[in-house]
């Protein structure tokens, strides 16, 4: 056990010293193709898609994990704009076609899902995981299963004693009175970079930049609703993830 306390401490110090990196660039270095998902960019690792740092910094986790018999198995990662699009539209569809009223169907999809441009799967930071040497069937990202008595329990405890040394955070958590998405255990942000991500994105015109994409239903998306979105669905997260 002893053994890891030399590794951990370098991967915290890295960690710490790409934080330094990262937190000096300016906000103009992510440009607004590359917040909302549509530069074209391909990121580190196969399946993955995370920006180098955060790819790096993933592998050093994914094999201190190993010594602890769990394997981090990534099941999203990068999602580019289109593909976000994509999953809007089917579902939109999908409830309309159910007779759900447009603003119906879009209260709707963001119980899970985020507006196309407004994904953190956009950055090349943000992770789905899961424990792939746990058995287990059926649907994978679903609460229970992360807790006691479920197959991804003991990847859930690693990563709670564990990911913060390695720059990875918990997104959308169940602390009481969050509002926005529901509990994600499986998604974490390498926080490094993703804080001065969000720091840029906020600079956007967000209703301005969807109805430019010309998004299913993004006439229904009113200065109320949108308002709402950005305070609960982007700024209702972590707290460690909040630009400061």
């Amino acid at each position: 056990m002893n053994l890891s306390i030399p590794r951990i401490s370098f991967c915290l110090l890295l960690v710490c010293l790409i934080a330094f990196v990262s937190g000096s660039h300016a906000q103009a270095d992510y440009t607004r193709a590359e917040l909302i998902g549509k530069s074209g960019k391909v990121y580190e690792g196969e399946g993955i898609g995370l920006r180098k740092e955060a790819y790096e910094s993933f592998i050093w986790m994914k094999e201190a994990a190993a010594k602890e018999g769990i394997e981090i198995r990534v099941v999203s990662g990068f999602r580019d704009f289109a593909r976000q699009k994509g999953i809007w539209e089917r579902k939109y569809n999908r409830f309309t076609g159910e007779g759900a009223s447009p603003e119906e169907a879009i209260e709707r999809i963001i119980e899970y899902s985020t507006i196309p441009g407004t994904s953190r799967h956009h950055w090349g930071t943000d992770i789905d995981i899961i424990d792939g040497g746990a058995e287990y069937s059926g649907d994978v990202l679903v609460a229970e299963k992360f807790e006691r008595g479920g197959p991804f329990h003991k990847l859930k405890k690693w990563m709670d004693a564990h990911a913060g040394a390695y720059g990875f955070v918990r997104v959308y958590t169940d602390e009481p009175g969050r509002k926005g998405f529901k509990y994600e255990p499986w998604h974490y942000s390498y926080a490094p970079i993703s804080i001065e991500m969000l720091k840029a994105y906020l600079q956007l015109d967000l209703k301005e930049t969807l109805q430019e994409e010309n998004l299913l239903g993004s006439e229904y998306l009113s200065d109320a609703f949108m308002s709402k979105y950005l305070d609960q669905n982007i700024l209702d997260i972590n707290k460690e993830l909040l630009p400061r």
